[in-house]
C-alpha cells in the first residue's frame, strides 16, 4: 500500500473519529453564544481554535459540522448509489422500453448541472434537511446506472451465468446469486469517487446559504460565516477549508488505489 494512501486513511478515520467525538473536546455547546468572547484567536485559554462573530467556539462548531458533513456525504451518496445501481441493473435485465425509458433518463440527468437543479428546487420550496439529502443524492445515480447497466449486460454472457439458466435457475436467483455479487467492485469503486463529490457539493450549497441551515452547521456553513472576516479572522475558513480539502483528497486517493486493486484489467495491466 502506497504511503499517500496509508495517509490518507489515517486522515479518514482521524476525521471521522473527530466528527463522533470532537464535541467532548471542549466544554462549550456549539450554540452558546458570548458576546465577551467575539472572534477570539486561536490559542485563546478556553478555545483552542478561537471563537466566531457571535463568540460561538469553532473547535466544538468543526466538530457537529464535521459531524453533519460526514452524514450528507454518506447518505447522499448511498442514495445516488442505491438509486443508480437498481435502475442500471434493470435497464440490463428488463430490455426494450423500460431499457429505453432508463437510458433517456440517464441522459438526461447527464445533461443537468445538479447545482442548477439543487439551486432551483432550494429556492423555490422550503429548504428542510430531508429536501437537500434528497437533492444531494440525486449527485451522480446516472453514473452507477450507466457503469452498472454495462456490467451487468457483461456478467449476464459469462459462462457461469449461462450454465446457471440452463439448470433452471430462476432470474432473481441469478441476479442475486450470481451476477450481483461480481459486480458490486464497481458499484463499491465508483462510491469513493463520488463520495469526494459530494462533500464538495454539499460544501457549495452550504457555502451559497442553500445548504443545511441554522440551528444546524456544517463545514461549508462554517466557511459561509466567515468569508467577509478573510483578513480579520481567517481561521473561520480556513480551518474548515483544510478539513474539506484533506478529506477530498484523502477519499480520492483511496478510491484510486481501491480502482487498481478492485479492476482486473488494472491488474493484468500491471
Amino acid at each position: 500500500m502506497p504511503w499517500s494512501v496509508r495517509l490518507s486513511l489515517v486522515f479518514i478515520a482521524a476525521f471521522v473519529l473527530f466528527a463522533l467525538f470532537g464535541q467532548f473536546l471542549s466544554p462549550h455547546e456549539f450554540r452558546a453564544t458570548s458576546m465577551f468572547d467575539r472572534l477570539l484567536p486561536p490559542g485563546s485559554p478556553e478555545y483552542l481554535l478561537g471563537t466566531d462573530a457571535r463568540g460561538r467556539d469553532v473547535l466544538v462548531r468543526l466538530a457537529v459540522g464535521a459531524q453533519i458533513t460526514l452524514i450528507v456525504a454518506i447518505a447522499g451518496t448511498l442514495i445516488g448509489a442505491i438509486l443508480g445501481s437498481l435502475l442500471g441493473i434493470l435497464a440490463a435485465a428488463r430490455r426494450g422500453p423500460t431499457e429505453a425509458v432508463i437510458v433517456a433518463a440517464i441522459d438526461v440527468q447527464a445533461s443537468l448541472p445538479i447545482i442548477v437543479v439543487a439551486l432551483f428546487v432550494l429556492a423555490m420550496f422550503d429548504n428542510s434537511f430531508v429536501l437537500f439529502l434528497l437533492l444531494i443524492g440525486l449527485n451522480g445515480w446516472e453514473v452507477y446506472a450507466r457503469l452498472m447497466r454495462g456490467a451487468t449486460l457483461s456478467a449476464k454472457e459469462h459462462g457461469y451465468v449461462t450454465a446457471v439458466r440452463a439448470l433452471g435457475a430462476s432470474p432473481i436467483r441469478i441476479y442475486l446469486r450470481h451476477v450481483l455479487p461480481n459486480i458490486l467492485n464497481v458499484a463499491l469503486v465508483q462510491f469513493t469517487v463520488n463520495l469526494p463529490l459530494t462533500v464538495l457539493l454539499e460544501t457549495a450549497l452550504s457555502f451559497l446559504g442553500l445548504g443545511v441551515q441554522p440551528p444546524l452547521t456544517s463545514l461549508g456553513q462554517i466557511m459561509s460565516e466567515g468569508r467577509d472576516r478573510l483578513l480579520t479572522a481567517w481561521w473561520l475558513t480556513l480551518f474548515p477549508g483544510a478539513i474539506i480539502f484533506l478529506l477530498a483528497l484523502s477519499v480520492s486517493l483511496t478510491g484510486d488505489w481501491l480502482r487498481d486493486r478492485l479492476d482486473p484489467t488494472l491488474r493484468s495491466e500491471r
